[in-house]
């Protein structure tokens, strides 16, 4: 017995002592892996101050360096890498004053302003596509994710109640969508005058503008026109902020005292089931004949169809708060982040914005006109201010109706009148991208 305790402890001590040198051998082989030439070379003091001078952005603005590549890894002009930056830098500030002084859509413009701001940001590549601005444009804008995210939002937020219980009010939506084909021929005239160099495919993408809808503008960029796509989303989404700024002075001149003093009668009550109904019907109306602009319609229609199935307010209540508030943080950075000087100060961006704004004016004008022209057959008056509300830049244009009307009468709201042609203008410029996706994709 004595024996074998003693074979059991040589035993123990020898599988002790194999441990230990096994240990300080892997400690070894771990220092020598890890081990690592100092590459660092000592400067002199004075040289390190200058080499920090040289890393700091008032050298990089005043100093470009030849060398240094866009977002899209081209090469840039000096007026791009210098004074272009400086100017984005201060039409971004002037974007910042819009939002928090004048209260023009900050949701929006803040968010893009900020992207815009980090974009021309030199040396720091932050729209690069390491960067992360360029990570948000990659994971939501360049793939269509962003804007079909956004249209489930606005339909969980959109009562349809105003246009089902006064469906005329639907002509003045389509009417505003000749902004988008005038413009079309407009881009096109130009491009055969030799003015711009754009395709059919870049024109189409370009004349969405008119229908004040970001995310459709977005949608149909990526599937016509990518190479656009930056221009257009900054287009589309800056106009859809200074709708307040835009739309007013059009309006009024169209307009007299009178017909913007018009009451409008009291809307119907419209029933539960056609609440429900309708979503159904116009996707199915979407899924038959034009397929190309379901995407879009589909998420709109989900996220209302939820809303009025009134069971699942959960889904409901993220669809209209955080959901959207975080994709719409997102997507304004992302839309900002094309807002950098190489991309934006070129000829090409510029007619977009001139194109844009075009659109976007005829839009507000047709509508406004269309109501003119209902006012002139039999039945109840229609407000013409209402018909601006006909571009999708919801609830936006609505509230400017309202406000527009309110100043000629305080007593006459037109809030919930304008909510008809604002929502029919959403449905229609997604019908207006479907066309022009079927005929030139």
């Amino acid at each position: 017995m004595e024996k074998f305790i003693l074979k059991l402890l040589a035993f123990f001590v020898l599988f002790a002592f194999t441990s230990v040198f096994a240990n300080e051998q892997a400690a070894t082989s771990t220092v020598e892996s890890t081990h690592k030439e100092e590459t660092y070379q000592t400067k002199p003091f004075t040289q390190m101050i200058s080499g920090f001078i040289a890393s700091t952005g008032i050298n990089a603005f005043i100093n470009p360096d030849p060398d240094e590549l866009s977002s899209d890894g081209e090469q840039m002009s000096d007026f791009h890498k210098g004074v272009g930056r400086l100017i984005m830098i201060l039409v971004t500030f002037l974007l910042f004053w819009l939002a928090i002084a004048k209260g023009f859509e900050p949701l929006l413009l803040i968010p893009i302003a900020f992207g815009g701001l980090l974009a021309n940001i030199p040396v720091a590549g932050i729209a690069g596509d390491h960067g992360f601005l360029g990570v948000i444009y990659d994971m939501g804008l360049s793939n269509e994710m962003f804007p079909i995210i956004i249209f489930m939002g606005v339909g969980a937020m959109t009562d349809f109640g105003p246009l089902l219980s006064n469906p005329k009010t639907a002509l003045l939506g389509g009417a505003a969508q000749f902004g988008i084909f005038g413009t079309l021929v407009g881009a096109v005239a130009l491009s055969q005058m030799g003015f711009v160099d754009f395709t059919l495919q870049q024109a189409s993408a370009i004349s969405i503008i008119g229908g004040a809808d970001g995310p459709t503008s977005i949608f149909i960029a990526t599937k016509l026109a990518p190479e656009l796509l930056g221009a257009i989303a900054v287009a589309s989404y800056s106009y859809m902020a200074m709708v307040p700024i835009i739309q007013p002075p059009i309006m009024k001149a169209l307009t007299t005292d009178a017909e913007r003093r018009i009451k409008m009668t009291t809307l119907r009550h419209v029933s539960r089931l056609e609440k429900l109904i309708f979503p159904i019907l116009v996707l199915s109306l979407a899924i038959l004949v034009l397929p190309e602009s379901t995407p879009l319609i589909g998420a709109f229609m989900f996220g209302n169809f939820l809303k009025e199935s009134g069971v699942v307010e959960r889904l409901n209540d993220t669809l209209q708060n955080s959901l959207i508030n975080i994709t719409t943080i997102f997507l304004g950075l992302g839309v900002g982040s094309k807002l950098a000087a190489d991309q934006f100060l070129v000829p090409d961006t510029m007619f977009i914005m001139v194109l844009g704004i075009i659109a976007f004016s005829v839009g507000t004008a047709a509508g406004v006109l269309m109501a003119k022209l209902m006012n002139v057959f039999p039945g109840n008056k229609i407000n013409p201010l209402i018909g601006s509300a006909g571009v999708s830049a919801v609830p936006m244009a609505a509230r400017v109706s309202n406000k527009v009307g309110m100043e000629y009468d305080r007593t006459n709201m037109l809030l919930m009148h304008a909510m008809g042609p604002n929502v029919a203008g959403v449905i229609g410029s997604a019908v207006a991208a479907g066309v022009l996706i079927s005929l030139f994709q």
